[in-house]
């Protein structure tokens, strides 16, 4: 006897379907690796970093607790918890108790990681405009918005714009 569950009859892509999913998952390896080698080639980060680094200067105070951070960037504690080291050790993030809750730890970016942030925004916002906003018309940008808002929905990921700290700048200011 086979205790293995049935598996329904796959609901297989239409030839259409499967053209907007090709050039959907195609995108989805192209952007990040096009990201990247511009922020490592521009700043000597990486583009996870940066959006760490992002994250805290949009922050009231810079200051974020690390399940946040963690949140914001789409990461888990331990290889957030591994990044901030290489970044404490630059100088450029702070890690200590948070006062509120011993048992949470807070992230505060520093003036010399404000800097960093300062010098590698500009070229990272226009490859993002390059990128992804100026080959858009304005109705394709808030399509893609909202299609990007139910996507997350199906993923149960929130897009960090809905979860920000009371007062934090809107995300994108800095890319």
């Amino acid at each position: 006897m086979d205790d293995a569950p049935e598996v329904a009859e796959p609901q297989w892509l239409d030839p259409d379907e499967q053209q907007h999913w090709y050039a959907f998952a195609y995108v989805l390896t192209q952007l990040p690796a096009a990201l990247e080698a511009q922020m490592q080639r521009d700043a000597g980060i990486s583009h996870f970093e940066y959006v760490v680094l992002s994250a805290l200067s949009m922050a009231p105070e810079r200051t974020l607790r690390m399940s946040e951070v963690a949140q914001y960037v789409g990461s888990t504690l331990s290889r957030l918890s591994n990044v901030v080291i290489r970044l404490e050790k630059r100088g450029w993030v702070s890690r200590h108790p948070d006062p509120a809750d011993g048992r949470a730890t807070l992230a505060t970016l520093t003036g010399d990681g404000m800097a960093k942030v300062a010098i590698a925004a500009p070229r990272h916002v226009a490859a993002v405009r390059r990128l992804v906003i100026d080959p858009l018309t304005k109705a394709q940008q808030r399509q893609l918005g909202a299609v990007s808002q139910r996507l997350l929905a199906a993923l149960n990921a929130p897009c960090p714009t809905e979860w920000a700290p009371p007062g934090a700048a809107v995300p994108g200011e800095h890319g």
